[in-house]
């Protein structure tokens, strides 16, 4: 009976010490480490087709995880699969979401980060990338790591917004009463007023249903998003007005980075400033193609009259004056963008 119970006790041991020898290596923790490899989940909301997209999966995913030799996997979380643009930016905030690439939604809370959305500031894409990729773009970020606890890697493009509509807008008149679709954003929302339409904010998400809907007449963002989210197929305009810039940027939680290795932390940087170099490259070279796409599609095409362009700059005016009065750097930080085309 004795050597059964000890027997006993001995198999128990040894299965209980099986039990955690085969548990230690699926064990999951935190921040996004699974075993021996940092997951790294990259939000945004553009579709699966957008060049930013393309970017993520050709070069920065597969970068990431060749030179990391396995340490660290990608995986893209397009089409706001994780949420809304806000809801992802959260996420980054909160270290739910190792990384995302939102657009400006952010300067809510920190004005400086409006600065590149501000309306008519560049004259085009290599002004663009001579500001965002030198000292002001640095200048620009800085307080992200601060205030959002978010680190930033890199400023990629979504390119030049412009309006499009069900119905054709070639003079300022043509705004009015224009129930026109704008992210919930102060100087998108101040934009449109002042250009004279009836603004409504909503997220990305529900922009096709809006627009098929009738529940607006039109929205702006760069034509590359008009083709890869299939808005074309509820418009039946675009006007050329390239009246903004919008960019995006690459964000990494700050604890996430933190806890990360100096190579692997490298490795990251360098991915994601090869990405939205080349996700820039695409998004110039596509433009000609994304507009025959869109015209073969049914699209009108209305390039605005320079008195048309100075109506919508003069337009606008009111945006600028208030920003110059409100911030002190406003002024100033607006004539160094502007001398970098020169």
């Amino acid at each position: 009976m004795r050597r059964m119970v000890v027997f006993s006790a001995i198999l128990s041991l040894l299965l209980l010490l099986l039990s955690g020898c085969g548990s230690s290596g699926s064990k999951s923790t935190t921040g996004g480490k699974t075993g021996g490899t940092r997951v790294i989940k990259v939000a945004n909301y553009f579709a699966e087709s957008h060049p930013q997209n393309v970017a993520l999966r050709e070069k920065f995913k597969k970068i990431v995880e060749e030179k990391s030799g396995g340490s660290l996997k990608v995986e893209i979380y397009p089409n706001s699969a994780l949420g809304a643009e806000q809801e992802f930016y959260n996420g980054v905030r909160n270290g739910t979401i190792e990384m995302g690439i939102p657009g400006l939604i952010m300067q809510n809370d920190i004005p400086k980060m409006g600065v590149p959305e501000w309306p008519f500031l560049f004259k085009d894409f290599e002004h663009v990338k001579k500001v965002l990729n030198g000292p002001i773009g640095k200048e620009i970020t800085a307080e992200l790591e601060t205030k959002h606890g978010v680190v930033p890697l890199a400023w990629s493009a979504n390119g030049f917004r412009m309006f499009s509509s069900n119905r054709t807008i070639d003079s300022i008149d043509d705004f009015k009463g224009l129930r026109l679709r704008m992210p919930n954003i102060p100087n998108y929302i101040t934009i449109g007023k002042l250009l004279g339409a009836n603004v409504t904010p909503l997220p990305i998400s529900e922009v096709f249903t809006a627009l098929e809907q009738k529940v607006v007449d039109g929205q702006d963002n760069p034509i590359a998003t008009l083709r890869a989210s299939g808005w074309y197929e509820v418009q039946t305009d675009v006007l050329e007005s390239k009246h903004m810039f919008s960019p995006n940027v690459y964000v990494v939680n700050k604890k996430f980075w933190d806890s990360l290795t100096d190579e692997q932390r490298k490795i990251i940087q360098e991915a994601a400033k090869e990405a939205a170099n080349y996700e820039f490259e695409l998004m110039e070279k596509s433009y000609e193609e994304d507009k025959k796409f869109l015209q073969e599609h049914g699209i009108k095409f209305t390039t605005p009259s320079d008195e048309f362009v100075k109506q919508m700059e003069e337009a606008v005016q009111p945006l600028y004056d208030e920003l110059f009065k409100k911030y002190d750097w406003a002024e100033d930080l607006y004539k160094r963008i502007k001398a970098e085309a020169e």
